[in-house]
């Protein structure tokens, strides 16, 4: 190793590794500076390139979708700006109960779910009815198309005229979601269950709990940790879903889009109203890769998950 001296007369090593300077910091040494320098430098051009090319993409687009044939057609039966004005606040009012039916159902979903999956994991034999019951309704709703089963519920329900049991759409469609969604969600849970080492449960049963303490006090953590981003995707897609109570007659942000297409036969209400649940639902998918994010670096420094 070569040793040389700075300006100041330090001395330090003429590699990769800063030499203290004294007591108020360090120098860096001028292959650090150099690859520093170059890293910046690379990080702008390649920032550059993605913004031309992302530049050049969105003109290219532009350029094939206004030059179409039927695009002044197409322009006024879908964006239209007199029908969007008219149709955003009432939109807006209609999301109002997709955002309630979000919070409800997930919660729902998420205590239901749970329930499913430590009932599919549970031993011993004396649990294998309450096993196969709880196997076949994860594969039953997971299989059953999510608006098959809105409409069997929201339009069969009714038809049963039971006493005490509600017809209004909303309880129903969001019944109807609680029975699907916790499907796809049981089976969530149950993998990051049996993700976690039966060692794990063995060295809590070796000092005193019980295999329920050990559910709950190791099992179930570790497990929740684990499978946090697939429940948020989950999440999202319930967020979006919410939108097909108004096959039952909700007035949510579809069905408010709906009653004015219907009125005027311009379809921009539609475009609104996705737009409106794109926007609810973009926070959420990037708070989803933040935390798998996150989670996977944690991973690969050997981290706790």
């Amino acid at each position: 190793m070569t040793v040389t001296k700075d300006e100041s007369g330090r001395e330090g090593a003429d590699g990769d590794a800063d030499m203290p300077a004294g007591g108020d910091g360090y120098v860096p040494s001028q292959r650090r500076i150099e690859r520093e320098r170059h890293k910046r430098a690379r990080t702008r051009r390649a920032t550059a390139i993605a913004a031309l090319s992302t530049l050049v993409t969105g003109v290219v687009l532009y350029l094939v979708v206004v030059n179409a044939p039927g695009w002044p057609r197409t322009k006024e039966t879908f964006f239209n700006g007199q029908y969007a004005r008219e149709a955003f606040p009432k939109v807006l009012e209609g999301l109002w109960l997709n955002v309630r039916l979000l919070l409800i159902c997930g919660v729902a979903v998420l205590i239901l779910g749970m329930l499913i999956a430590i009932a599919r994991t549970l031993r011993g034999p004396v649990f294998f009815p309450l096993r196969v019951l709880a196997a076949a309704y994860t594969d039953f709703f997971r299989g059953l198309p999510l608006i098959i089963n809105l409409m069997i519920v929201v339009l069969g329900v009714p038809a049963l005229r039971l006493q005490g049991v509600t017809v209004d759409p909303v309880w129903l469609g969001g019944t109807a979601l609680t029975l699907t969604y916790s499907a796809y969600v049981a089976e969530v849970f149950r993998a990051g269950i049996e993700s976690v080492h039966p060692s794990q449960r063995a060295a809590a049963r070796s000092l005193g709990l019980t295999n329920r303490q050990a559910l709950r006090h190791v099992v179930l953590p570790q497990a929740v940790r684990r499978q946090v981003p697939p429940l948020l995707n989950d999440l999202v897609s319930l967020q979006k879903d919410t939108g097909l109570v108004s096959i039952g007659g909700a007035i949510d942000a579809v069905r408010a889009a709906d009653i004015i297409v219907g009125r005027s036969l311009n379809y921009t209400p539609y475009i609104v109203a996705g737009l409106v649940f794109v926007a609810l639902t973009i926070p959420m998918t990037r708070f989803t890769d933040w935390v798998t994010a996150r989670m996977d670096r944690r991973r690969a420094q050997g981290g706790s998950i």
